[in-house]
């Protein structure tokens, strides 16, 4: 895949992409396609097993690119197409069937706040800043911002800072569950492989998905319906071949040998 905005590297199963646009690492549409068509193909490569994001330089992401919006005035169509394409980003990495880590090395502000919130944990830098400041703009947030930040705080808090466009710092988000942990600059990136690491070792893929479909999708759905959804996934592990692996080697008490199938 021909690359433009994007550094991706993969290495012992985790796949770290490193949005590269200078000089904010702004979501222009074609960084947005880029980004869309990079995760629908992680979805089904067998080396990628987990995946963290991050920004190349200063920023994390400093939002979408203001220089599109300007072109979008006036022009109704124009404006729900970048909408629709920026949430349909933000949807496809949440629906991922692997885990995805936000690492958060600076400014994450209006659709970079967005990209992090669609992905499944978020570590920041203590430099970082996140944000959602598009009421200046005289817009809202639109890759999601106003569904997400409720979901992940509560409505009152979101309501707050979406109002007063409030930028919080990596420790005042950490405080009110919007990123999972803090850490140094230095140690951003390799807290983001460990915790990767931690969520695949020793464990099968084919169970690792379903855990994700079932907390992700389950989140928005009737319990009756979240929990027909548990029930089905377990049952269908019973006739893979990792759960037959994991339970002889947990009898044989062994390391288990997952052939992810």
């Amino acid at each position: 895949m021909d690359l433009r905005f994007v550094k991706v590297k993969n290495e012992h199963y985790v796949t770290t992409i490193e949005l590269n646009h200078a000089p904010a690492n702004t979501l222009s549409s074609s960084c947005i396609n880029e980004l869309r068509a990079l995760f629908a193909a992680l979805t089904d490569d067998d080396d990628t097993r987990a995946i963290i994001v991050t920004g190349a330089g200063r920023f994390f992401v400093a939002g979408a690119d203001i220089k599109e919006f300007v072109s979008a005035l006036g022009d109704e169509e124009k404006a729900l197409s970048m909408a629709e394409a920026g949430q349909a980003l933000c949807n496809e990495i949440e629906a991922m069937n692997k885990p995805v880590i936000a690492a958060i090395n600076g400014p994450a502000l209006g659709g970079g706040l967005e990209l992090a919130m669609g992905c499944h944990f978020r570590i920041a830098s203590e430099t970082a800043i996140l944000g959602l400041p598009e009421l200046k703009l005289g817009l809202i947030p639109s890759f999601g911002g106003t569904q997400r930040l409720s979901k992940l705080t509560n409505k009152a808090t979101a309501l707050r800072l979406i109002l007063t466009s409030k930028q919080l710092s990596a420790s005042e988000a950490a405080e009110i569950g919007l990123v999972q942990m803090v850490v140094s600059p230095e140690e951003l990136i390799q807290t983001a492989v460990a915790i990767a690491q931690s969520f695949i070792d020793g464990k099968s893929m084919t169970s690792i998905s379903r855990a994700v479909e079932c907390i992700i999708h389950g989140y928005d759905e009737p319990l009756d319906a979240s929990l027909d959804r548990e029930r089905k996934r377990f049952a269908e592990l019973f006739l893979t071949a990792d759960a037959k692996e994991g339970i002889q080697a947990f009898v044989e008490k062994r390391s288990p040998q997952f052939s992810h199938s």
